[in-house]
């Protein structure tokens, strides 16, 4: 029976490493990138590596700690061990709530960019059949999850790409572009210095910052499902903040080098801006196709991570009928709870008949921020595992355990800066309510020994 309810290793390294580096790529990038840029100036530049950097130890503290146990499902089974049963719980339900608002937002976000092609379709119903589509192809087998994730990263790594080399190219040449400004890297400084923002500026892009980089612990949902995960997730977890950083910086850089970053609209994507000024015919349809790709490819993570997430949480469980929500279908797949999650993201198909956008842009505020004290579970955690076994340590995140410090100490930063703009002060507060709720609620976990 044990090993019926096995898992499947059908992820492969080139599967992983594309999914985590997909999910952190979205429509940040694409369509909020001119705000970031218009916060913080082209100083959002060090933001974003600085982020990159504290991104990065959360990942090799979560790959050592994966593992340091293979049969690990996920982190949350570390974070059970380290920090105890009612932390994983706090964090567990936390987390499988963060996707499934996040994947309202996200098809939600489908509708509304398919009206621009389509302005007479209702906005919820693109939502729905994108839905419905991914649930059926999550249902299969994890390796189509994973192709299809594999191949919606590569278009949007390939947009990426193709804007980076095009400017380049009218850097090289000393383009003119529609509004008489020249491309050329010293437009990164021409235009009030490099913190033309000042300080307070450089300091609130950190919220838009980190938040273009939720999802990368993604790869820690993987666990059960990756092949040869001693090979595979080290690649990936060593791959992906690398790529991170030359994808985000190199694509900011480039469009700060064309435009002057006060010139850019906050409103706008400068993606759309770039090709047209080339002379590329149909650029903001090109675009909205990568974004709708973006939206899409969130969804489907979604998916995929809270039908795992859901499956962990309830497989322990003390109800029979709680507990055979994680059960396995004959393809390996948690077919039960996928489709709970999935019907779970469906009601904001309705919502979105009764509730404004802005609902939905305070919900995505407080799945982020709640993403800041999953990352500091998994750090506390790691903190824990070195103390208890420092002869054992395999795949060891650097600098440890001072670098466990300074990710907990920049955690503490952005918590700070949440606290200085209203929206996502007010989103801070809620998400520490809820918080209290779980706290609460996890009061009926039994005590567990590590095994």
């Amino acid at each position: 029976m044990e090993k019926k309810q096995q898992m499947n290793r059908r992820l492969k390294s080139r599967h992983i490493e594309l999914m985590a580096l997909g999910g952190t790529i979205g429509t940040g990038l694409f369509l909020g990138s001119g705000k970031a840029i218009r916060e913080a100036g082209p100083a959002i530049l060090l933001a974003y590596l600085i982020t990159g950097i504290i991104c990065f130890g959360i990942m090799r503290a979560l790959g050592e700690l994966l593992l340091s146990n293979l049969h690990y499902r996920s982190f949350m089974e570390a974070i059970r061990d380290y920090l105890g049963p009612r932390v994983s719980f706090v964090a567990g339900w936390a987390y499988w709530a963060c996707w499934l608002a996040l994947a309202m937002a996200e098809i939600t976000a489908v509708g509304l960019y398919i009206q621009i092609w389509l302005p007479n379709v209702p906005q919820w119903i693109p939502g729905v059949i994108t839905l419905v589509i991914f649930l059926c192809l999550n249902l299969i087998t994890v390796n189509v999850f994973g192709e299809i994730e594999f191949w919606f990263a590569l278009i949007k790594i390939l947009a990426i790409v193709v804007l980076v080399a095009v400017g380049i190219l009218m850097m090289a040449l000393q383009f003119k572009t529609g509004n008489g400004y020249v491309a050329s890297p010293l437009n990164l400084v021409a235009y009030h210095g490099f913190f033309a923002t000042g300080p307070g500026g450089f300091a609130r892009s950190f919220q838009m910052v980190v938040f273009a980089f939720v999802g990368i612990e993604m790869v820690g949902v993987t666990a059960a499902e990756a092949e040869n995960p001693r090979k595979v997730i080290p690649k990936a977890i060593n791959g992906i903040p690398v790529r991170i950083l030359l994808f985000y910086i190199g694509a900011l850089a480039v469009i700060m080098c064309i435009y002057p970053w006060n010139q850019l609209s906050p409103n706008n994507s400068p993606f759309v801006l770039v090709f047209k000024d080339v002379g590329l015919r149909g650029a903001a349809s090109i675009v909205n196709f990568v974004v709708i790709t973006a939206a899409a490819s969130a969804c489907n993570s979604s998916i995929y991570t809270t039908g795992r997430m859901l499956a962990e949480l309830t497989s322990n469980a003390h109800r029979p009928a709680i507990q055979r929500i994680s059960h396995l279908s004959k393809r390996a797949v948690p077919s039960r709870a996928v489709v709970i999650s999935s019907l779970v993201i469906g009601l904001a198909a309705i919502l979105n008949l009764l509730m404004p956008g802005e609902v939905f842009t305070f919900i995505s505020s407080i799945a982020t921020t709640s993403f800041l004290f999953i990352w500091a579970a998994i750090i506390l955690a790691h903190l824990r595992y070195i103390r208890l076994h420092p002869d054992e340590r395999t795949f060891k995140m650097p600098g440890a355990p001072v670098s466990d410090y300074l990710v907990l100490a920049f955690l503490a930063f952005v918590m700070v800066v949440l606290c200085m703009e209203r929206q996502t002060l007010e989103a801070l507060i809620l998400t520490l309510v809820w918080f209290a709720i779980l706290g609460v609620a996890s009061l009926s976990q039994p005590r567990y020994e590590r095994q």
